[in-house]
């Protein structure tokens, strides 16, 4: 990503009347006895001093005017690689600097705006940049918590031989810095409801082999002729192929409870980061099993949200960009205000998986739940073939008593989901998610544990 811009100065007369206030002590001192000493010449009647006074007071306005020519010929670009990384990673940044005039520069001192969180504003010194010349810096930059950070914009200050002017170009332009969650990597399990388990088993062909079981379509340009169906051009009159085989990908949803009453606290080691972290997980680790993938929140909001109910598509580019649309949408997702999952469970209600209730399958990272919230979350369980809930309780992560709120005890909550088909986990604070991941895939549908601590 390049990012070089106009200097956000102008370059008239109000541009060279601001080139006048870079100038140091040094100029000023210069200037002012240059002005003096013309003065006294002119009083005295003393020619050298007046020829002595007239270059002390030339020369910082012809260094204001160099460097106000130079400032407008010196462009300078960023490069941020990659532009997405995981949280406790590092990006790396490279800038450019390029001498586009034919003078050389003086001492140029670069600096890029940063987020705090990504580390202290990174400081550049370069000595000389001749005519034409390129100098290139590259620092790195790295973030513990997901968010999205804007990188810029560059600062550039120049300074001339003397010392005399110091001037600063800011360039317009910025780059963005996406971090996205911690991701685990998980164990190929079987869950509850995946009837003809992952990959390519778990396809179902549309068009089989027999001769006579062949859908076939018109000729396309670019189809191999291998596939020509004659019987079939010999009745429609027009050339017809073989109809490739069209696989049905399994489908899943991963859903988010983002409500803010149901998590308490914040931070890295909070639990609501840990579901965050969890969902990330569960999204890579389906996409690569071959799954088409849908992120559901309990605003009701999907990713991706366009076409096949908000499923990622069945593979390809369009895949890889679902992938990243949902995972650039977990790395700013925050807390929303609803009180509820009704709009979740509408939202799974309406689309089903693959337009077939029992068809899919749902995972879920589910907060707080109330009698009223844990009865909606059975309800879920009805639209698709398996459910697996990891339930966080909001006292235990907090290092509280759990008498201390109104809300039933977690374990009354799992045996309700469990009741209703789900296999239903807890998610205790320190648990590492691939071994709760792995127990849900040892645990028959309608059972649990109460997870352990990895």
């Amino acid at each position: 990503m390049d990012a070089g811009g106009p200097a956000q100065e102008g370059r008239g007369a109000g541009g060279l009347r601001a080139s006048l206030s870079g100038l140091t002590t040094r100029g000023r001192s210069f200037l002012a006895a240059g002005i003096a000493a013309a003065a006294c010449a002119y009083v005295l009647g003393q020619g050298e001093l007046l020829r002595v006074g007239l270059l002390l007071a030339v020369l910082p306005l012809i260094c204001v005017l160099a460097l106000h020519r130079t400032r407008h010929r010196v462009s300078g670009s960023r490069r941020l690689t990659p532009g997405r990384v995981s949280a406790g990673a590092e990006a790396r940044v490279q800038l450019r600097l390029d001498n586009v005039s034919r003078l050389p520069t003086g001492l140029l001192m670069l600096q890029d705006r940063v987020p705090y969180v990504l580390g202290p504003r990174p400081r550049f010194v370069l000595d000389r940049v001749e005519p034409g010349g390129r100098r290139e810096v590259s620092y790195r930059v790295r973030s513990d918590l997901r968010g999205r950070y804007p990188l810029g914009p560059l600062q550039l200050r120049l300074s001339d031989p003397f010392g005399l002017v110091e001037l600063t170009r800011s360039f317009s332009a910025y780059d963005t810095l996406t971090v996205i969650p911690r991701t685990e990597p998980l164990p190929p399990v079987r869950l509850a409801g995946e009837a003809s388990g992952y990959g390519d088993g778990s396809r179902r062909s549309l068009a089989l082999a027999g001769d006579d079981d062949v859908i076939p379509r018109t000729y396309r340009r670019g189809d191999d002729l291998r596939r020509v169906h004659w019987r079939s051009t010999a009745r429609y009159g027009e050339l017809m192929v073989r109809r490739e085989e069209q696989p049905q990908r399994s489908r899943a949803t991963v859903l988010l409870d983002t409500r803010r009453l149901a998590f308490e606290g914040a931070g890295p080691d909070s639990a609501f980061e840990w579901a965050v972290s969890g969902a990330a997980s569960a999204l890579v680790h389906l996409l690569e099993r071959g799954f088409s993938v849908r992120l559901l929140t309990d605003t009701g909001d999907s990713v991706p949200g366009d076409g096949g109910s908000g499923f990622s598509a069945s593979g390809g580019q369009d895949s890889a960009t679902a992938a990243g649309l949902m995972m650039d949408t977990l790395a700013v997702v925050g807390h929303s205000d609803g009180a509820g999952l009704s709009r979740a469970h509408d939202a799974v209600r309406g689309s089903g998986f693959g337009g077939n209730a029992g068809d899919g399958l749902l995972v879920a990272f589910l907060g707080d739940l109330d009698d009223v919230q844990t009865e909606l979350a059975a309800k879920m369980r009805q639209r698709a073939g398996g459910a697996v809930a990891f339930v966080l309780d909001s006292a235990t992560w907090a290092g509280r008593p759990a008498q201390e709120h109104a809300l039933p005890p977690v374990e009354e909550r799992l045996r309700r989901l469990r009741d209703a088909g789900w296999t239903a986990l807890a998610a205790p604070p320190g648990v590492a998610f691939a071994e709760l991941w792995r127990q849900a895939g040892r645990a028959p549908s309608g059972t649990g544990t109460t997870g352990g601590r990895g």
